[in-house]
């Protein structure tokens, strides 16, 4: 007979989880740091959505043409490996 070993996970909550919602503020939360490190644009706007499987964050720039422009960050937390 053979034994087999079953692994559970530590994490157990995925969708989202709370690593991935608090990674997204933290983002969210940079955004005068990132505005003073932009050369060419500026950050106008930025949106979160936290209720969702995998947290999105929405950043609104205009550049220095006055031209607008979007950028949309999905966070991911790949289940635990060993």
């Amino acid at each position: 007979m053979v034994a087999i070993k079953i692994k559970k996970m530590k994490t157990n909550t995925y969708n989202p989880s709370p690593l991935e919602v608090e990674f997204a503020n933290i983002l969210e939360d940079l955004r005068d740091e990132m505005n003073n490190r932009l050369k060419n644009c500026k950050i106008e706007a930025t949106g979160i959505q936290l209720d969702l499987d995998n947290p999105v964050l929405n950043i609104d720039i205009v550049d220095h043409d006055g031209d607008k422009h979007s950028l949309v960050f999905k966070i991911i937390q790949r289940p635990d490996k060993d």
